[in-house]
């Protein structure tokens, strides 16, 4: 019997490590990456000016092309992320309410 529930939970354990990889809708890389106009390396510096809006794919794309990011992210209050530096990629940190409280690469 134990034999029989061994696939059963390797399975169960599967399914539950891709679930927890997965991106909320609209957050995933192919929602956020897109060649970056000027070689693709992040200068956060201009796209300063967005903090204080709220974070729509309007606003973040607009902050990536004014940083000159290849690809751009935001990252909610207590949202897992990757932690390698990325110097083609803009991050957006919001609050609670969605607007962006600080821009940096990485």
């Amino acid at each position: 019997m134990t034999k029989n529930r061994i696939p059963t939970l390797l399975a169960c354990a599967s399914a539950a490590l891709l679930a927890a990889c997965t991106s909320a809708p609209g957050t995933g890389p192919s929602a956020l990456s897109s060649p970056g106009p000027r070689g693709g390396v992040c200068n956060a510096a201009p796209a300063q000016s967005f903090r204080g809006q709220s974070a729509t794919a309007s606003v973040m794309e607009q902050a990536r092309v004014a940083s000159g990011a290849a690809m751009a992210r935001v990252l909610h209050p207590k949202q897992a992320t990757t932690r390698e530096f990325n110097n083609e990629r803009l991050n957006l940190l919001v609050d609670g309410n969605g607007r962006i409280t600080a821009l940096h690469c990485g």
